[in-house]
């Protein structure tokens, strides 16, 4: 008990240090003074990671959560997609979307958005929309189809009170994935858009990722604290774990359905609506598509849309990863989670 006491000090520890309110600085004049990260720096322009709150983000993510802060204005029937990055975003992006404007665009329509626009063109991510002018970030929002739904890779300890707190009316959906598979995917997404591919070791990423200092890091106590507040806050939170989503995806669309208040009504199950967009989410169909062949998702930008589609298995760690890197990863992992009552779920003899 002493240790599980022990960590969870740490951890508030961590908190203390910072402001109490997730609005209470003005991040924008604070940027520059954070703890900086240099090694890794990948395209656009080379942004270099700062930490705050506990956590690394590229500069830019930073000086759009303060854009967030300062100007956008929620609906109580905003809905937000939060993963670390390479963690089945895509996938639940494509879902989401397809779940929520079923009525507007049915799943077998040849004319539906997910057939002609990348899925981050359909759940924007709300620091991408941000990255913007005001003015231009405000009228994307201010059209978006209602109910809207936006992605972000921002942990609910920092996004503002009201998206997060408790008076808020927004749905978080929270998906998470082995770390093993994420530092590979991670590695492997990296390598699409960098310069000389060949020249970005696995290892110097497996070490950034092992020391949390990745993007949106470190990845279990982003997931750690999304499976906390889905336990305190369930009719507000959902926690999915992309294995689970694998092994039972009917199961697990059906739970989406219901929490995002569009539950499958019974007719819908037996028409075949459920397997209609769980084959218009798949992986095999979204990677075919002409549109995640071609095209960047961020104008002028270097990550291309083919870059959001590899596999989409799990264990996969299994062929690059050797076995002492898996054991390391799983104990540090382990050690950062013991006493919590949270874990990935995946062993390293998978």
């Amino acid at each position: 008990m002493a240790h599980v006491a022990e960590k969870k000090h740490e951890r508030s520890c961590l908190a203390d240090a910072l402001p109490a309110t997730n609005g209470a600085d003005n991040l924008t004049e604070l940027i520059q003074s954070l703890p900086v990260e240099k090694r890794l720096l990948l395209p656009p322009a080379g942004s270099q990671r700062r930490q705050y709150r506990g956590y690394w983000f590229p500069e830019w993510h930073l000086s759009a959560l303060a854009a967030v802060r300062d100007h956008f204005e929620p609906k109580p029937t905003d809905m937000f997609l939060v993963s670390c990055p390479k963690s089945g975003t895509t996938w639940l992006k494509s879902l989401a979307f397809a779940t929520v404007h079923r009525d507007v665009h049915p799943p077998s329509s040849r004319e539906h958005p997910l057939l002609h626009k990348n899925p981050h063109g359909c759940v924007e991510f709300i620091h991408a929309i941000y990255r913007q002018p005001v003015d231009v970030a405000r009228g994307i929002v201010e059209a978006y189809p209602s109910p809207r739904i936006f992605g972000t890779h921002f942990p609910l300890s920092l996004l503002p009170e009201h998206i997060s707190g408790d008076g808020s009316g927004c749905r978080i959906v929270y998906i998470c994935r082995d770390p093993k598979d994420v530092v590979i995917s991670w590695w492997w997404f990296m390598r699409t858009y960098v310069p000389n591919p060949e020249q970005l070791q696995f290892e110097e990423v497996f070490d950034l990722f092992c020391e949390g200092r990745t993007g949106a890091g470190p990845y279990w106590l982003h997931a750690l604290e999304h499976w906390e507040e889905s336990r305190r806050r369930p009719d507000k939170v959902l926690f999915l774990k992309y294995e689970e989503l694998l092994r039972d995806p009917h199961g697990n669309l059906r739970r989406l359905a219901e929490f995002l208040g569009c539950p499958f009504s019974e007719a819908e199950e037996k028409a075949g609506v459920m397997d209609a967009i769980l084959e218009l989410c798949s992986l095999d169909k979204l990677k075919k598509l002409e549109v995640n062949q071609s095209g960047n998702k961020l104008k002028d930008g270097p990550v291309m849309n083919h870059s959001f589609f590899r596999k989409g298995v799990s264990g996969d760690w299994i062929n690059t990863m050797t076995p002492e890197m898996a054991a390391r990863l799983d104990a540090i992992v382990q050690q950062a989670l013991q006493g919590t009552g949270f874990g990935f779920g995946i062993s390293t003899q998978q």
